[in-house]
C-alpha cells in the first residue's frame, strides 16, 4: 500500500478524521463529536488525538494534516482565533506533534477543502478558484495560479465574517451583521423556525424537495444571501470558478438556483463580464480531511 497520511477536519459540531492514500481515496475514517465551545481547548485536542490513535492502530502513517475551523497563522502551527471553538492563539500544531510523534501541519479547514477539490474534485485542473463552505458558519478559501493564497498573516478567505448588514444580527465572532448569520446551516434553520417549521439539516432539504413551501422559502432566502455575498467576493477576486461546499451544499439546486439569480442582479457590471459558474463541491464532507491529508503528505 502507498504511504498513508491522516487528515483531520475540526468543525463546530464534528471532528472527522480519515486515512487517505496518494490518490485522495479514503481508506478508513473515525468521527467524533466536537466538544462544546465552552470546553477548554485541551479537550478538543484530546478528541483529535483519540481519533488519530484509532486510525493509527491498524495502519502505518507518515504524517497528519489538520483543517481547523479558525484563523490559522502563516506558519501553519497556531490557531489564532476560532469563532465556534474556544481557541485563542492556540499552538495546536506543536501540541499535536508532541503528543503524536508525527509531523503535523495545520491549516484553515476551507483551505484544505479547496486543495482537495483542486487536486481530486470539482476544481481539478482549474487554477483560479474561490471556495465557499456552508456549514455551521461560512468558510472561504482562495486559489491563485494553482496555489493556495493565505495572505500576509495566513488568514485570507474569511468571507463569512465580512459585514453584509450594518448593525445586523450578532455573530459568534463578536461583531454584528456577518455574512454567515444570513447564509449558513444555522441561518437556514432559523429562517425555517421563524416561519413556523422546526426543521434543520437534511430534514429541511427533504421537506423542500417534497414541496414544503416554508422549507423551500428557507433555501431561497439562504441562496439569495449566498448570491449577494458572492457578488462581493467575485468583484474583488474575479475567479474563473466558484465551488460551494460544506453540509448545506448537499441541497444542490435548491440553494444554487436562487444564488445564481441573486448573483446576476448584485454583481457589478454583470452584463459586461463573464460570471464564473457555481459548482457544488465533488468531495462533499470529506474534502477537508482529504485536503489536509494531501497537504501533510506534500509537507512531509
Amino acid at each position: 500500500m502507498t504511504d498513508l497520511t491522516i487528515g483531520v477536519d475540526i468543525g463546530g459540531s464534528k471532528i472527522a478524521a480519515a486515512l487517505v492514500d496518494e490518490s485522495g481515496r479514503v481508506v478508513a475514517r473515525a468521527d467524533r463529536t466536537t466538544p462544546r465551545r465552552t470546553t477548554a481547548p485541551r479537550v478538543v485536542e484530546d478528541t483529535v488525538v483519540d481519533a488519530v490513535s484509532e486510525l493509527r492502530s491498524s495502519h502505518a502513517v507518515i504524517a497528519v494534516g489538520v483543517g481547523a475551523a479558525g484563523f490559522v497563522d502563516a506558519t501553519g502551527t497556531r490557531v489564532m482565533f476560532a469563532p465556534h471553538l474556544s481557541w485563542r492563539d492556540e499552538p495546536l500544531g506543536e501540541r499535536l506533534q508532541e503528543r503524536l510523534g508525527l509531523p503535523v501541519t495545520v491549516d484553515n479547514d476551507a483551505n484544505t477543502a479547496l486543495w482537495a477539490e483542486h487536486r481530486f474534485g470539482a476544481a481539478r485542473d482549474t487554477e483560479d478558484v474561490v471556495l465557499i463552505t456552508l456549514g455551521t458558519g461560512i468558510g472561504g478559501a482562495i486559489l491563485v495560479g494553482g496555489k493556495g493564497y493565505r495572505g500576509h498573516g495566513g488568514m485570507a478567505g474569511e468571507f463569512g465574517h465580512t459585514r453584509v448588514v450594518p448593525d445586523g444580527r450578532p455573530c459568534e465572532c463578536g461583531r454584528t451583521g456577518c455574512w454567515e448569520q444570513y447564509c449558513s446551516g444555522k441561518a437556514l434553520a432559523r429562517f425555517a423556525r421563524e416561519a413556523g417549521r422546526d426543521l434543520a439539516g437534511p430534514d429541511l432539504a427533504t421537506a423542500a424537495r417534497a414541496g414544503d413551501i416554508v422549507a423551500q422559502g428557507a433555501f431561497t432566502e439562504v441562496g439569495r444571501w449566498l448570491g449577494v455575498g458572492l457578488a462581493n467576493v467575485i468583484a474583488a477576486l474575479d475567479p474563473s470558478l466558484v465551488v460551494v461546499g460544506g453540509g448545506v451544499s448537499a441541497a444542490g439546486e435548491l440553494l444554487l438556483a436562487p444564488a445564481r439569480q441573486a448573483l446576476s442582479g448584485a454583481l457589478v457590471a454583470a452584463d459586461h463580464r463573464a460570471i464564473p459558474p457555481l459548482h457544488i463541491a465533488a468531495l462533499g464532507a470529506d474534502a477537508g480531511m482529504i485536503g489536509a491529508a494531501d497537504l501533510a503528505r506534500i509537507g512531509h
